[in-house]
């Protein structure tokens, strides 16, 4: 056990200090720093997921920066209009976003509805999973991409497996693949502070007789890299005027390294504007009485904006400014809630 010794003595150890300057040597200066010496931000740095009830589910107001996050679930359960919604985010405040297709599936017509840049969009369409992770390193590297989406791991399947033949000898290709992409992948995305963010499906395990058979495609190492875990399953369908217009969304963060986990959150997505903010605003504003309403009537300021749900909608989306006026006091609300 080393002996109890002052701050300053320890500082001025010979031995210790010899040590650090040895290292700094070997592998470059700030290999190893005393954490007291570097000024640290309390606050996570974050890309907001579009959805301020998405927000308030992960705990810090958006996706994480440098860390890896997992969106799973079963199809058409509005995980690819999540990942877009980050990009959009993203490029609202001037961030470069990449999109790497390895499900040649990208439809540019939606994203930009959603609000996708398209013209600025980096877009890849590797022809195999090797090709695509290579990729993925190298703009993560480059310390100039502020978020990029892989979609889907389900898709990301060995050049091996793909010229080859079926057999047992592929079995557990994809997760050795992912398990060596991600080992590198994971010190790199912290030190660039990208956001990373995978795509990824839910199968059933053949035989399973007790517990739950679902799980998700690439092995055990994308569960372990990722600080968050969104589970999204679909909901009800919205009707109106007797046609589907959109689907709710039930959303579960199932693993969280920068907040507390478990927390849910029941969105929806219009199917041709994806995540209906407006609504989320409606919604918490009139929870935490930025929004009177008295009958049918919203106010806001001691102003009537709107007769009705829709006719506030309007309202919101023809007034941006004071749109962003409401959702930055929610938003402030919501964080204070989360400290």
């Amino acid at each position: 056990m080393a002996k109890d010794k002052k701050d300053d003595d320890i500082w001025n150890d010979e031995t210790l200090k010899g040590l650090l300057k040895d290292i700094e040597k070997s592998f470059g200066k700030g290999s190893i720093h005393r954490y007291g010496d570097v000024e640290v931000s309390s606050k996570q740095e974050v890309i907001s997921s579009g959805s301020i009830l998405l927000n308030n589910a992960i705990g810090v107001n958006g996706y994480p920066k440098g860390r890896i996050t997992e969106i799973y679930g079963p199809e058409s359960s509005g995980k690819t209009t999540l990942a877009l919604h980050a990009i959009a985010e993203s490029q609202k405040t001037g961030g470069v976003a990449a999109f790497i297709d390895a499900e040649h599936a990208l439809d540019p017509r939606y994203a930009k509805r959603i609000g996708v840049d398209i013209n600025n969009l980096l877009v890849s369409q590797p022809d195999n999973g090797e090709q695509a992770l290579d990729i993925l390193e190298m703009l993560v590297k480059s310390n100039t991409i502020d978020i990029v989406v892989i979609d889907s791991v389900a898709a990301l399947v060995p050049k091996s497996e793909l010229e080859g033949e079926m057999g047992d000898q592929n079995i557990g290709l994809q997760a050795r693949m992912m398990s060596k992409a991600l080992r590198k992948l994971n010190g790199i995305v912290a030190k660039t502070n990208t956001t990373v963010i995978f795509i990824n499906q839910i199968r059933e395990k053949v035989g399973v007789v007790f517990g739950n058979p679902e799980v998700t495609s690439g092995g055990r190492a994308l569960r372990f890299y990722s600080s968050l875990r969104i589970e999204t399953r679909k909901g009800e369908t919205i009707i109106k005027d007797g046609e589907a217009t959109g689907n709710k969304i039930k959303i579960k963060v199932v693993k969280n390294k920068v907040a507390p986990p478990f927390r849910t959150a029941i969105i929806t997505i219009n199917y041709n504007e994806g995540i209906d903010n407006e609504n989320e605003i409606i919604d918490l504003a009139s929870t935490y009485e930025i929004l009177d309403k008295a009958g049918v009537w919203y106010s806001y300021n001691g102003e009537k904006i709107g007769q009705g749900r829709e006719n506030t909608r309007k309202w919101l989306q023809d007034n941006p400014d004071k749109k962003q006026e409401i959702y930055d006091k929610l938003y402030q609300i919501l964080e204070n809630n989360n400290k």
